[in-house]
């Protein structure tokens, strides 16, 4: 992956965090890696536990980001966060998978956040 790309994802993680954290959520790790996968923002909002994939662009030419997590991807993202919920018990039962998409183009970052996006069963 090109370092501009690596630079552009990092933003895009820190503006999806501090949004995360205006409505509310606790960040609870950041680049959790687990299962030789890695999940790119942990938090709580409540008693639920949201794991949270953040896609970011600034150009809009291959549809939003937060369509960009597929089946596969999806897939990467439940077994990390099977492996946390093993190594961390006190989470509970009560979580699910969130996809953040951060358009940045202009002025302000454009946030989509889809709380639920995708369940284990998908």
């Amino acid at each position: 992956m090109s370092d501009r790309r690596v630079k552009l994802g990092l933003a895009g993680e820190h503006i999806a965090e501090e949004y995360l954290i205006a409505e509310g959520y606790e960040i609870l790790h950041r680049r959790y890696r687990a299962a030789r996968k890695e999940i790119d923002l942990i938090a709580r909002l409540g008693r639920t536990i949201v794991f949270v994939e953040v896609k970011t662009d600034t150009s809009g030419s291959f549809g939003p980001p937060e369509l960009w997590v597929t089946p596969r991807k999806q897939q990467a993202v439940i077994r990390a966060a099977r492996a946390y919920l093993a190594s961390h018990p006190a989470a509970g039962n009560d979580y699910r998978f969130d996809v953040i998409g951060v358009t940045l183009s202009g002025g302000q970052p454009q946030i989509q956040h889809i709380p639920g996006a995708y369940t284990v069963g998908n």
